[in-house]
């Protein structure tokens, strides 16, 4: 199967990075099309490029032997089903059930902290953050809301997996995992306050191979998109 994902800028498209980790990481093979946000106007190259393959003009799309798929958790759902060998969801029902809901709420919610606080990989602005959590209730909502679902998952899975590492949500590498990273990136970017073991998770996330290797392409992008950019005015 043939696998091609377009996606947007890395340092600032979340959903993009959403599948393209979760195939990374789960060593599917794919060929990564970049397009570039030069604006999402209805003339813009952009749109004029995704807009030809999807109707609602967004990114990521995944065209698996030429049909496409858009959304991130439909592209997820197709890529767990055509490689079932990579266990992308928990083998358990109820935890597969459980996986789908906390990725269905990272889709639908957190408003405030994705509002507030944009992914940009490649900038700190920790005096940004220290504004947005003195300033935004709902911002520390979305955190502690966060802190308590991931303490929860994290508090039923061994101290250890076999292999040695540290768990992550459901023990291994799932889309759940990968649905998060995006805000393991911003929860860094901002440098909000975390719990010591949410801490230690976020920084388990961002090591993984694949969160890395999408992290590493963010930081070659030359590109500064000030309507992606609320809090500067440039590059450093």
């Amino acid at each position: 199967m043939r696998l091609q994902l377009y996606i947007g800028n890395k340092n600032y498209s979340s959903w993009s990075m959403r599948p393209w980790v979760l195939l990374q990481q789960a060593g599917i093979p794919f060929e990564e099309v970049m397009v570039r946000f030069d604006s999402f106007a209805a003339d813009s190259r952009f749109k004029h490029t995704v807009t030809a393959l999807n109707p609602v003009g967004k990114v990521p799309v995944l065209v698996a032997d030429g049909f496409a798929i858009w959304d991130t958790l439909a592209i997820a759902e197709f890529v767990a089903e055509a490689f079932p060998d990579q266990q992308l969801w928990p083998a358990d029902r109820w935890q597969r059930a459980r996986a789908r809901s906390v990725c269905a709420e990272m889709h639908s919610g957190f408003t405030a902290l994705r509002s507030h606080c944009p992914m940009n990989i490649e900038a700190r602005l920790p005096q940004i953050g220290r504004l947005v959590w003195r300033d935004q209730a709902a911002v520390r909502a979305d955190v502690a809301r966060l802190c308590g679902l991931w303490g929860e998952l994290l508090a039923a899975q061994p101290t250890r997996l076999p292999d040695g590492s540290a768990p992550l949500l459901f023990g291994h590498f799932t889309v759940a995992d990968a649905y998060f990273a995006p805000v393991c990136s911003r929860l860094r970017t901002y440098g909000l306050p975390l719990p010591a073991d949410i801490a230690a998770y976020v920084d388990r996330v961002l090591a993984l191979p694949g969160v890395a290797a999408w992290m590493d392409g963010a930081l070659q992008e030359a590109d500064f998109l000030d309507f992606e950019e609320p809090y500067r005015l440039g590059r450093d």
